[in-house]
């Protein structure tokens, strides 16, 4: 049976899983309080003018990387604070990962979304704990994991007293290679939940560099148009002023100076396609 999509709010102003299509996007990790200010307030001002609700995404901890050598963050106090000066110095809501339950509190004061990394998609104790944070919860659907099988993610937010959105990020294929099935998009909106597609980390190729992700920034455009063609609710970017010396995920990140373009295909798109159903 399906389950119609029931909007998420996110803050006053803010919701997602209607009209217009949302963004979350930022760099992949906390570099600064002043870089995060900075891409907050340039990415603003485009959903502003393209009327997209926007969430401002950037990660105080990469607990994943791929060498022990890789930068991960500057912490949680110091992430914390830059996410914070974001909210009050440019006025979005901001989302970051949480990678363990001890992190759940002092994040959920500070952030409007909790998010849950796709290699943390099946951690129950983690998600029902952000679920009881009173903070929307984005998952991360895992590679691994089939599309389906995240109706029991959902359930697990539900029954914590939370809300929920899904987000579609790639399927591992083969070695450093992930592909996206859009056939996963309409079965992830059956559980009624928002649907988030990420255009960046799609493209990525995990651990293709030996010590380190690799990735291809010039698919995002064309992933993100289908996906808003097959019906999204949001998407995801990874954005960044100069990527190519970024310290996380350089090379799947979009530039910063791209973003307007890729928003303005993909609202036309959006207007030009009808809605379809979800798929149970």
């Amino acid at each position: 049976m399906i389950t119609p999509v029931v909007p998420v709010q996110i803050c006053d102003g803010v919701e997602f899983g209607g009209e217009p299509l949302g963004l979350l996007a930022g760099p992949c990790v906390v570099e600064s309080v002043a870089h995060c200010v900075d891409i907050a307030g340039r990415v603003s001002e485009i959903c502003t003018a393209l009327t997209i609700p926007y969430v401002f995404k950037a990660s105080f901890d990469k607990a994943n990387r791929s060498s022990s050598s890789s930068f991960r963050g500057h912490g949680l106090e110091a992430g914390l604070e830059a996410l914070t000066a974001v909210r009050r110095d440019v006025g979005v809501p901001v989302v970051t990962d949480v990678h363990e339950t001890w992190q759940i509190e002092p994040t959920a004061a500070v952030c409007d979304v909790l998010q849950i990394p796709a290699f943390l998609c099946r951690q129950t104790d983690l998600i029902v704990a952000a679920a009881g944070s009173g903070r929307a919860v984005n998952v991360k659907k895992g590679q691994f994991l089939a599309p389906a099988d995240m109706g029991n993610v959902v359930a697990k937010i539900r029954e914590a007293g939370g809300t929920a959105l899904l987000t579609e990020r790639g399927s591992s294929f083969g070695y450093h290679e992930l592909v996206v099935d859009f056939r996963s998009l309409p079965i992830l909106r059956g559980f009624g939940a928002p649907v988030v597609f990420d255009g960046t980390h799609s493209v990525q190729r995990p651990g293709g560099m030996g010590t380190a992700s690799g990735g291809d920034r010039r698919y995002v455009p064309y992933l993100v148009r289908a996906a808003v063609a097959v019906g999204v609710d949001a998407l995801f970017l990874e954005v960044h002023d100069n990527p190519d010396h970024a310290p996380s995920d350089g090379p799947n990140m979009v530039r910063l100076s791209d973003l307007d373009p890729i928003l303005r295909d993909v609202v036309a798109v959006r207007r030009a396609v009808a809605p379809l159903p979800a798929i149970d």
